[in-house]
């Protein structure tokens, strides 16, 4: 396999860089003493689509020739990529042919739909899901660009750790959810490579603690029916970010479901900004993990802002 390296990502960022949102680093002087460290909050919550996936799907688009361009690009979600993914086939004159279970919520439909995106509904079980993505690829000749297991999708993801630290370049620890791994994957090869002594730490919601087991055992270890509020977490690694995250992370640490809420709605009082469950897991395992934190200067990913109002669960 070949894994991305920090000149990847900063051609990556060039590339994308007219396209994207430079987010904002965000600080609160309340949750710095309340966890007696020094927090810096890489708010992708403000990105376009609401999510980091928006860099990924940009650079993957763009890195296509002008065939692949003509003949569209492919996915199957029903989350932010999905989103991310027929945004930026719109913005680069590209169709974009988006797999969807057929029981996603309204909201997510809506959102893919106004992007201009194809969409296909299937069952929602991984083989439909698949299976239908490869019928269309044959059909339409689509490229396919996956949510995580993508190099160019990794490599635009590692951006946003790139102008994190750009902006402070005196972190001792930078925290990002583990999902599929593409963020994190694109985090720990950024950071490592610009700061060798940083230390990288995931993080994972127990109850999806899939990454965790994989990381301790050394054997990729697929997530079987987890069950956390942390819905953009719920996915398994592929072999290609598995590899990465076993050369450049440090930890891993899982977080409650309980501390995931409660993170959220400090978030959400003590910073008045809106960020999802996944995001909230980088704060739930420095409360978890006190000491491990304590005095440091720590950079946290914040994955994405996209909720249901109408089901918060607090």
């Amino acid at each position: 396999m070949t894994l991305p390296t920090l000149s990847d990502i900063k051609a990556a960022h060039k590339r994308i860089k007219p396209f994207i949102h430079r987010t904002p680093v965000l600080t609160s002087q309340q949750l710095n003493r309340i966890f007696d460290c020094r927090l810096f909050f890489k708010c992708e919550n403000f990105q376009k689509v609401g999510a980091f996936k928006f860099r990924g799907a940009t650079n993957a688009v763009m890195s296509l020739n002008k065939s692949q361009k003509k003949n569209g690009v492919v996915t199957h979600s029903s989350g932010n990529h999905a989103a991310a993914l027929a945004l930026a086939a719109s913005m680069n004159d590209t169709k974009a042919f988006i797999v969807m279970p057929e029981n996603a919520p309204s909201v997510k439909k809506d959102a893919v739909a106004g992007y201009g995106a194809i969409i296909t509904f299937c069952k929602p079980t991984l083989e439909s899901r698949e299976r239908t993505c490869r019928s269309i690829m044959e059909k339409e000749g689509a490229t396919l660009v996956h949510p995580y297991d993508n190099f160019n999708v990794i490599c635009g993801q590692g951006t946003a750790s790139l102008e994190l630290l750009e902006d402070h370049n005196d972190l001792d620890i930078i925290v990002a959810p583990i999902g599929g791994g593409g963020l994190m994957s694109g985090t720990s090869t950024c950071a490592k490579e610009i700061r060798e002594k940083i230390t990288v730490i995931g993080a994972e919601p127990l109850n999806a603690n899939d990454a965790w087991k994989s990381f301790r055992t050394g054997v990729l270890t697929p997530s079987v029916n987890p069950l956390t509020i942390a819905d953009g977490l719920l996915t398994s690694l592929s072999e290609l970010t598995f590899s990465i995250i076993r050369r450049n992370v440090d930890d891993i640490f899982t977080a409650k479901e309980e501390s995931i809420i409660s993170s959220m709605m400090m978030v959400w009082q003590r910073m008045k900004i809106i960020i999802e469950p996944s995001s909230a897991t980088v704060l739930a395992v420095i409360k978890e993990n006190p000491d491990f934190f304590r005095g440091k200067n720590v950079g946290l990913i914040i994955s994405g802002g996209n909720v249901d109002l109408k089901k918060l669960p607090f």
